[in-house]
């Protein structure tokens, strides 16, 4: 194959041609030589737009990233208001209606990981297509089941409109991601999220007056609208977004860059060694999902609290205002429009926090924010788990979630790209997601199986969702465990990012004024330096091309010497930015990447850290248990849905319960 030469070639690992039967590949050329070779390639310096120019095509693209989840978040919450209707109506109990939430969280529990690998090979065009198609399906599935008065086809439309709700979430985190890395990502991604916040709060807060003022089926009318209307400007972003791109200058997709290499190779033979140089840039921004093993122990402790955040945050939502009504004696209007408020902190907290976080540079501030939400719900759950004699009113328990629940979601997205390399955040997106929603679908179906066991004493009312109060008590001092499980995850995970950034920063400030030595340059490139035992490796190597070396040596040297150790420390992701795992030796140490930013605006260098065989393992135990949670999450779903969804006969009809009204 004819590839363009570089000064910036690879730097093959030890015994690596022994290796080539294991799979395993040479250490990865330095991103900016890919850069290089795309942007000389498709003549990106020749279209680089103005900045203004480009900070409105940007614009249009967060636009249309935000009209994308607007049907799929109204249609979430529909349901949470109209659950005492429902069992009133058609006589479903609490283990059907809990059944209903996690059909769609079900899908979740693993579409957001092929959605991820989707946005990687594919692209986010495609997948964003196929989402939101499969989104409005589904709704019009449920749209059909609630006009037929059968909950199984309401199961069924919540099932299908699951396949498509985490992977457009993660495709649409990806778009902006894409759009705004270097350009105000915070802010940039808060008014993405804050647009489908929005439509949850309008969804929770006028579900159930629709269903008065319009009747029963109104809600899902409306949602089934509005998740027409996301397909709808969906398409127009499929034949606007090579345009978007193009005139923003935005890095292209491994899918956008095969496109091109095909599209130079049939048009003109000539340049065939061009369209292969642009088949082995994409091929090296490609991701596969086994790479998640070697991210290492900060990244498996940020999805271990994925799950205590799915456990305390979907759920209560959902069920809240059933919740309400029955601890407070509150009237099914009173407690849907009461538990509304839930979802309003978003809609306001998420600009202000973006705009904080893109501002605010001190160590930890992330983590801290993400303490205080944690402590917010906390406090909220044992207010509502308090005696409802002392505490009178559910308003401090609203406002203190609100506020918590109010920015966490961002935090949780917003970390992604510090931890990971640009080319994994899809897929890291889709881990999070995944994990969270298996958390949300074990917790909710537990939850209504509870409830349904608990009512065993004969009470005045003749709701199926109704019985005494030791049922929601128990519900709420679950909910106040796992907050507690949430609180000790954020925890874990800032001392695991402190103490990692603390041996980085260490392993940096050694290596620094040595790689800096003009010497160095001479050095044999395939010499590395054998590790001590049980530790990991560490290179460092300019990101730019030699004449940018040249031009750096003198800044970073002088860096290296000025630079305390704290303000390294703070400068370095969580784990890194990386390229795909090697294996320096086989099956011993695997590679990843460190960024060592410049404080003089130019590209950072780069320190190569050799992941050790210990931590790699651990990285497969982790991904072994998470798989594990997420069959038993399908286990549960499926043998409650088989033993407890009933026909219309068998629930009596519709219409054939009342429920004491206040």
């Amino acid at each position: 194959m004819t590839t363009m030469s570089s000064p910036a070639g690879p730097v093959p690992l030890p015994n690596a041609r022994d290796d080539r039967n294991e799979n395993e590949e040479y250490l990865v050329e330095d991103d900016a030589h890919e850069r290089s070779v795309e942007a000389s390639l498709l003549d990106e310096a020749h279209i680089r737009p103005s900045p203004a120019r480009a900070y409105f095509i940007r614009s249009l693209a967060l636009l249309c990233a935000c009209s994308l989840s607007i049907g799929s978040h109204y249609a979430t919450y529909i349901l949470g208001p109209l659950k005492s209707r429902l069992a009133r109506e058609m006589g479903t109990n609490n283990t059907e209606f809990s059944l209903l939430i996690s059909a769609f969280s079900l899908n979740s529990t693993w579409t957001p990981l092929v959605g991820g690998i989707l946005a990687s090979h594919m692209g986010t065009t495609f997948t964003s297509i196929l989402a939101t198609g499969v989104i409005f399906l589904g709704q019009a599935c449920l749209l059909i089941g609630n006009l037929s008065d059968n909950v199984r086809v309401m199961a069924l439309g919540m099932f299908i409109f699951g396949l498509g709700v985490s992977p457009l979430a993660v495709v649409q985190e990806t778009i902006i991601v894409r759009f705004f890395k270097s350009h105000g990502l915070g802010v940039s991604l808060a008014l993405g999220l804050v647009a489908g916040k929005g439509a949850s709060f309008i969804s929770a807060l006028t579900s159930y007056p629709l269903s008065e003022r319009f009747g029963p089926h109104a809600p899902f009318y409306a949602s089934t609208f509005l998740t027409a209307f996301s397909f709808t400007i969906n398409l127009v972003y499929l034949f606007a977004s090579k345009w978007l791109i193009r005139e923003s200058g935005t890095e292209l997709e491994p899918s956008e860059i095969h496109a091109e290499a095909h599209s130079r190779a049939a048009s003109t033979t000539g340049i065939s060694s061009e369209a292969e140089a642009l088949k082995e840039v994409a091929k090296k921004r490609m991701v596969y999902l086994r790479d998640i093993t070697k991210l290492g122990d900060v990244f498996w402790a940020y999805i271990a609290l994925n799950v205590f955040c799915g456990s305390i945050w979907a759920p209560f939502t959902h069920l809240a205002a059933n919740v309400l009504q029955r601890r407070f004696d509150l009237s099914e209007a009173d407690a849907s429009l009461k538990a509304s408020y839930l979802l309003a902190g978003s809609v306001f907290l998420y600009p202000i926090t973006g705009f904080v976080i893109d501002r605010v540079k001190k160590r930890n501030f992330v983590m801290k924010l993400f303490l205080l939400s944690g402590l917010l719900t906390l406090s909220c759950y044992l207010w509502l788990a308090a005696p409802p004699s002392w505490t009178q009113t559910p308003m401090p328990a609203i406002l203190s979630f609100a506020l918590g629940h109010g920015f966490s979601p961002l935090l949780l997205v917003i970390i992604v790209p510090r931890i990971v390399p640009l080319k994994y955040v899809s897929t890291t997106l889709g881990a999070h997601k995944a994990l969270e929603q298996t958390g949300s679908t074990i917790f909710q179906t537990l939850a209504g199986l509870a409830l349904d066991v608990k009512t065993k004493k004969p009470t005045h009312k003749f709701s199926p969702i109704d019985g005494d109060d030791k049922d929601v008590q128990y519900l709420l001092n679950a909910f106040v465990f796992f907050n507690v499980l949430e609180i000790v995850g954020i925890l874990a995970l800032s001392h695991l990012d402190s103490k990692q950034k603390e041996i980085t920063a260490r392993r940096i400030s050694s290596i620094l004024p040595h790689t800096m030595d003009d010497s160095d340059r001479e050095a044999d490139p395939h010499a590395v330096k054998e590790p001590a035992a049980g530790e990991d490796e560490w290179t460092a190597e300019p990101s730019s091309s030699d004449s940018g070396v040249d031009r750096r040596r003198g800044n970073l040297s002088r860096h290296a010497h000025r630079a305390s150790l704290s303000s390294v420390e703070q400068s370095i992701p969580l784990l890194g930015n990386g390229t795909r795992p090697s294996t320096m030796r086989r099956g011993s140490r695997y590679l990843v990447e460190a960024v060592v930013p410049d404080t003089h605006d130019e590209p950072p260098v780069k320190v190569k850290v050799l992941r050790t065989k210990a931590e790699v393992r651990r990285g497969e135990a982790f991904a072994v248990l998470s798989g594990a949670m997420i069959a038993f999450a399908w286990v549960l779903f499926m043998g409650t849905a088989w033993y407890k969804l009933r026909s219309k006969e068998e629930r009596g009809g519709s219409g054939n319960f009342t429920l004491t009204g206040h």
